[in-house]
């Protein structure tokens, strides 16, 4: 007789989530507190109506195994895409600067009509990108595997 798999015996897989609601866009919120990127990993795909970033996420869902077993935190690299987008402002980033590295605060939703509304990344030293959509879709896509967070430390705020 066997007994049953449990949770902790099965491989890490990339996360891969979607955001169509508040509720779950928390969540991806959440996941991508702390990431940071090369201004140069920022694009809008106008005709196709989609803002893609290259993120180096935190994993902030690995800290408690990190800490329990006394392992170093991680990064991975993911893939925030933005669906439906019908513009985008940016607000204290210099674009043209390709050496900027940007850091993420908080991502947040305010509706308007008809399931619309603005989608705005906060960026730390009072950056902000703004995205009127024209409904919430939002997806966090890991595209490599995790990697050693270079400072080796859990980014702690105030």
């Amino acid at each position: 007789m066997s007994e049953d798999a449990r949770f902790e015996d099965g491989d890490e897989k990339p996360l891969r989530l979607q955001a169509l609601d508040a509720d779950d866009l928390g969540v991806i919120a959440a996941l991508v507190q702390d990431a940071v990127f090369p201004i140069t990993a920022m694009t809008f795909q106008r005709k196709k109506r989609r803002f893609a970033l290259l993120l180096n996420r935190f994993r902030w869902e690995d800290v408690p195994r990190a800490e329990r077993h006394g392992k170093k935190f991680e990064r991975v690299q993911s893939m925030l895409v933005i669906n439906d987008v019908a513009n985008v402002v940016t607000q204290g980033i210099d674009r043209s600067d390709s050496d900027t590295i940007c850091a993420v605060l908080t991502l947040a939703f305010t509706p308007s009509e008809d399931g619309q509304g603005r989608l705005e990344l906060t960026l730390a030293g009072d950056g902000a990108i703004a995205l009127d959509v024209e409904c919430l879709d939002v997806t966090l896509s890991d595209v490599t595997r995790p990697y050693l967070a270079p400072s080796g430390y859990s980014p702690a705020h105030e």
